[in-house]
């Protein structure tokens, strides 16, 4: 069976915190009446699936093709529970989102279902002069504290505030209690799972229901992180040649990301034995290969999936390229 590298159909997000930037940045088609907060680019879930946009492949649905092509696509990465291994999606923050926290291994294990282990990564893509993060719990705070924060709506006071720019990347592990700031745009890579616990809204009030959104207090605290160790997987390293620049920015038991730059005019053999995804943020190329009717043309805000059993794949580079490259732990 011949495979090919695969762009997909954005599933966009209307959010309450969202904007238009991802339009503006990466020429999204967005809904005029509504502000949109994620992009997700990458999805095999029970209730979203990503859809190929175009080529040999056009309209079928990753899960099918996670079924069919099996180890052809995914090599020696392991399944999640027997679902594509990541979810890729961009998130354009134009008001801050609400204070959460995702499951960890032990909720997910004690509550089954779609209760999934949730580690995320963030990179930043774009920010404004006050842009910032939150990640974590300040030193000596434990539930208690917590709690009274939440009661007398001073949540913020207990957080880790961390100012960001573009080019930087944030590991979140699962127990992270964090937010993204307004004014931020990033791309996020994290496990498939779609289970958010919010603790704290910033006193907003949806406009569609005329009510705040639900908190998940009781159960965020399940999983909360309290220990206040350092977040290991965040430690750079650079491979720098001619014409190619790689930069590890995340490494952790579910994913590695690398940035990569790439000048104009490269000619190159794809040079995996892995499967990969490319986040293209700067710059123009196209894929060739034995399995394709034409080249695979990729431009910034697409997210491109690199089968591991790609025949005689060729990259070429249209303009200096920048994306994110990102790979999953083989079985060990």
């Amino acid at each position: 069976m011949n495979v090919s590298p695969l762009v997909f159909e954005p599933l966009v997000k209307p959010k309450i915190w969202g904007g238009r930037q991802l339009a503006h940045l990466f020429n999204k088609k967005l809904p005029a009446s509504e502000p949109i907060g994620e992009s997700w680019e990458l999805a095999d879930l029970e209730d979203d699936q990503s859809i190929v946009a175009g080529g040999t492949f056009k309209g079928r649905r990753l899960g099918e093709l996670v079924t069919e092509w099996g180890s052809q696509l995914t090599g020696e990465a392991p399944l999640f529970e027997g679902r594509f291994p990541l979810l890729i999606k961009f998130l354009d923050a134009n008001d801050t989102l609400s204070v959460q926290v995702h499951p960890d291994q032990a909720m997910a294990d004690r509550r089954g279902g779609r209760v999934r282990l949730k580690n995320e990564a963030w990179y930043i893509i774009d920010a404004e002069e006050s842009g910032l993060i939150y990640r974590g719990v300040k030193p000596g705070v434990d539930e208690a504290r917590l709690r009274d924060a939440i009661t007398d709506g001073r949540v913020e006071s207990v957080l880790q505030r961390i100012p960001v720019k573009k080019g930087e990347c944030y590991y979140l592990p699962s127990g992270s209690l964090h937010a993204l700031g307004a004014g931020v745009v990033v791309a996020e890579v994290q496990t498939p799972s779609d289970i958010t616990y919010r603790v704290f809204d910033w006193n907003r009030v949806d406009d569609k229901t005329g009510k705040p959104r639900e908190l998940h207090v009781e159960q965020a605290m399940e999983c909360i992180d309290f220990s206040g160790r350092p977040i290991a997987g965040e430690e750079e390293s650079n491979i720098a040649g001619r014409w190619t620049s790689v930069t590890r920015l995340v490494t952790c038991e579910s994913f590695l990301i690398d940035r990569v730059h790439m000048a104009a005019g490269q000619n190159r053999e794809l040079p995996y034995n892995e499967m990969i995804i490319w986040i293209v943020l700067e710059g123009r190329g196209s894929i060739a290969c034995s399995g394709c009717r034409e080249p695979l043309l990729f431009s910034p805000g697409d997210t491109v999936l690199l089968p591991v059993r790609i025949e005689d794949g060729r990259l070429q580079t249209h303009e200096d390229c920048l994306w994110l490259e990102v790979a999953v732990p083989g079985r060990s």
